[in-house]
């Protein structure tokens, strides 16, 4: 198709979302006014434009809204489990493996590996800052040590391949326009080998760090920020934190970072101010019998979900479960768990409360991804899959692809050197996820590999991994002070800006290996 007005003006809208986020702005505006924009002067129709502001969205709705569903769910159960206290009975056996720093830092590396690829690193987060991060300090962890290794396995590697759940390959695989397990099989050997790399070199940097365990070195540690320093670092990131007091009463605060997402940070609070905690009203009344038996089923059947999964990937012995399947897989066996852990812990209650975590959960999930809506929108109407629809054009009718006719004028401009291609998509990701969150980015991303993939030669799912890896490992919380980061500075009490400094280096050279390793392998 011969490029049109609306190609140019679908062009300078991807121009200026990019601007606008690495200015570290919100892009829904921009999006939204783009696909207004294109829409009408492609068509023609003030009317058209109007309504494919709403189609757009409408059917980034529909083609996402597995991906909201699945988080509402697994992130009800988490409420289910946090009621009775599961959640922290699930790594407290932890705690007395802790020896010495060195196996501290393998322990907290690991747990809130596994937690966050199950259930997201926001979770796993307060977990670890609260049982596990004290005694690993005692054992003669450096703080900062173990808030990189949360960084790194929660905020990076896990979030970045987000396996289980799926959140981040199916956008990606449904933007370029292909398979999300593929995608999701190949975004996570690039972030095991990003993680790898980048883990190895801190062990490295940090090692001589490593103290003998001594009950001072926790208690140094505590006392850390109540002269208000910790407080007032954030107060520079423009976070509201309550001023810590003297008395001993402490807790948690919600605190918004620059990207959207809300993050629990400890805080102190003055004599009489209210205690703050995870629901810890419904953690004194749960039964330790209850807790301990869901503590150990979950993990269990998480687990057998993965061995099942993985069997029916690498053997014949069962159906491949793969994109949709895998998702409704982990979706129903949350929901499941989510039915059981409300009837033991409240069975008079049992059906209210099993709905309030459902609508709990429902309302996080709109809130973490809801603002993606919008800006897949219109990556949506650049793909012409969509585009008819967006448009409401006839039945028959032609509809454009923007992007892809785009990429297809600049073909012969386009490098047919994959090494490159791979390097480019990687820091077109780290610029998308400059803004804080990660995956509004990957509409973006996964657009241009499924355009660019075939142009130079590259499959794209390999370029959507790899595009995946930078948006997520960037805005996710390892590379910028105003991202999820922000909340393992905080619980860590370490200074978040120095905590980016000392992950930039590893970050980064985890990410070129990967790269290099996705180009040359798949």
């Amino acid at each position: 198709m011969d490029l049109t007005a609306g190609h140019w003006i679908y062009l300078l809208g991807m121009i200026v979302i990019i601007v606008v986020m690495i200015y570290r702005k919100n892009v829904v505006v921009p999006a939204v006014t783009a696909t207004f924009v294109t829409a009408w002067v492609f068509t023609g129709s003030l009317a058209d434009g109007l309504s494919s502001v709403f189609n757009a969205s409408l059917v980034a709705a529909s083609e996402l809204f597995s991906i909201f569903l699945i988080i509402a769910l697994i992130t009800a159960l988490l409420g289910g489990l946090r009621a009775m206290g599961a959640d922290e009975r699930m790594v407290l056996p932890f705690q007395r493996m802790m020896r010495n720093g060195s196996t501290a830092f393998v322990i907290i590396f690991s747990v809130t590996y596994l937690i966050s690829l199950f259930f997201w690193p926001t979770p796993a987060v307060p977990l670890i800052g609260a049982i596990l991060l004290p005694a690993a300090i005692r054992a003669g962890l450096p703080a900062m040590a173990g808030a990189m290794a949360i960084a790194i396995a929660g905020q990076g590697m896990a979030l970045s391949s987000d396996y289980v759940i799926q959140v981040a390959p199916g956008l990606s695989a449904v933007s370029a326009g292909v398979d999300t397990g593929t995608v999701a099989d190949r975004a996570m050997v690039l972030s095991l080998i990003t993680g790898a790399v980048a883990i190895v070199i801190v062990f490295l940097r940090m090692r001589r760090q490593i103290l003998p365990p001594d009950q001072a070195l926790l208690d140094q540690w505590e006392r850390i920020g109540e002269d208000g320093s910790l407080v007032e670092e954030l107060a520079e990131a423009n976070i509201e934190v309550p001023v810590s007091g003297d008395d001993g009463i402490s807790g948690t605060t919600t605190v918004t970072t620059t990207g959207g997402g809300e993050h629990a940070v400890p805080v102190s609070g003055r004599a009489g101010a209210p205690t703050l905690s995870f629901d810890e009203d419904a953690d004194a009344g749960a039964s330790e019998r209850r807790a301990r038996v869901f503590a150990i089923l979950v993990p269990v059947v998480f687990g057998l979900l993965v061995g099942y999964m993985a069997l029916g990937k690498f053997t014949d012995v069962v159906p491949e479960s793969t994109g949709g399947d895998a998702a409704g897989l982990v979706g129903g066996t949350a929901a499941l768990l989510l039915m059981i852990a409300t009837l033991a812990q409240d069975r008079s209650n049992f059906l209210d409360t099993c709905a309030t975590h459902v609508v709990d959960g429902l309302v996080f999930a709109f809130k973490a991804m809801g603002v993606v809506i919008p800006i897949a929108g219109f990556f949506f109407i650049g793909n012409s899959d969509f585009a008819g629809r967006i448009m409401s054009l006839d039945e028959g009718a032609a509809a454009p692809g923007f992007l892809f006719d785009l990429v297809a004028q600049t073909q012969d401009a386009i490098p047919d050197v994959p090494l490159v291609m791979g390097l480019g998509m990687l820091l077109i990701g780290m610029a998308t996820g400059l803004d804080g969150s990660g995956f509004s980015g990957l509409p973006l991303t996964g657009s241009l590999s499924g355009a660019l993939g075939p142009a130079a030669g590259m499959d794209p799912e390999t370029l959507a991994a790899i595009g995946q890896m930078g948006a997520i490992w960037t805005g996710g919380g390892t590379l910028i002070a105003w991202s999820s980061l922000l909340a393992v500075a905080g619980f860590c009490r370490v200074s978040v800006l120095e905590l980016v400094r000392q992950l930039f280096l590893p970050v980064v050279a985890g990410l070129l290996v990967s790269t290099c390793v996705a180009v040359f392998i798949f």
